[in-house]
């Protein structure tokens, strides 16, 4: 079997895929600063192919274990967007800067943070489920475009989903199937642009083991995790990938 053997690839892989894990497992964000990590030594939608095997084996975990808690509401409003999000950004791919990408992204979620933490402090949490059906398929499109692009999917999609404030756990199972839907949909892009290799197929295998551990750590933390904490930490890691996927795109544009 070939697979990739750089020392220096794995010291970034195995961190990304134990952040690629705890994200599965219902820390949604976390696992956006994988493909940054590989991006260091290989082109983005490299990085990205060698993680979709990954995580669609650790997306059918997720699904059966959330299978019980999701909101179908939100699901019929964002994947129809995410999918024309991926067919976009797979025609677009070999003419649009990542770092463009990540700017906007990266600014648009550094905005809603802020919003949110400041919306915390002056009201309190109340449940809400009227998130617009036009504001679902604009995110949802966003979603698919830079999940497609550069694995930032996450933002766009918490931007809707955060704001309705959904019961912890519907939150997470709601999550999980979104991206596995959307990640089975990369696949048509990928093979089209010539991304999946057998080196890289090798290596996605020899990954794949320490995600799954990840995954399950993942659900473990999540079910224990109160749900206030569990946005607080949420929001945190939102914040923190927004300004990292922000910083890399002006220095990219810099460039």
């Amino acid at each position: 079997m070939t697979i990739i053997t750089d020392p220096w690839f794995y010291a970034l892989a195995i961190p990304a895929v134990i952040a690629l894990g705890l994200s599965k497992g219902g820390f949604a964000g976390v696992g956006q600063m994988a493909t940054p990590l590989l991006a260091l030594v290989m082109p983005p939608l490299e990085a990205a192919a060698i993680f979709l095997p990954i995580m669609m084996v650790q997306d059918a975990s997720a699904v059966w274990v959330y299978r019980k808690e999701w909101d179908g509401r939100i699901l019929a409003i964002m994947i129809p967007g995410a999918l024309v999000g991926t067919v976009l950004a797979g025609w677009l791919a070999a003419y649009i800067s990542n770092a463009a990408v990540r700017v906007f992204i990266g600014v648009t979620s550094i905005v809603f943070v802020a919003y949110a933490i400041y919306g915390m402090a002056r009201h309190a949490r109340k449940p809400t489920r009227d998130g617009t059906i036009l504001g679902g398929t604009f995110w949802g499109t966003l979603s698919g475009f830079t999940s497609t692009l550069c694995q930032a999917g996450g933002p766009p999609y918490q931007v809707y989903v955060l704001a309705q404030k959904l019961p912890k756990m519907v939150f997470v199972g709601t999550t999980a199937i979104y991206f596995a839907v959307l990640n089975a949909a990369k696949v048509p892009p990928y093979l089209a642009l010539g991304q999946f290799s057998f080196k890289g197929f090798g290596t996605s295998l020899v990954l794949l083991p320490l995600a799954l551990v990840a995954n399950q750590l993942g659900f473990w933390l999540v079910r224990r995790t109160p749900q206030e904490l569990f946005y607080k930490i949420t929001l945190a890691l939102m914040l923190v990938i927004s300004i990292e996927l922000a910083r890399e795109g002006i220095l990219e544009l810099r460039h």
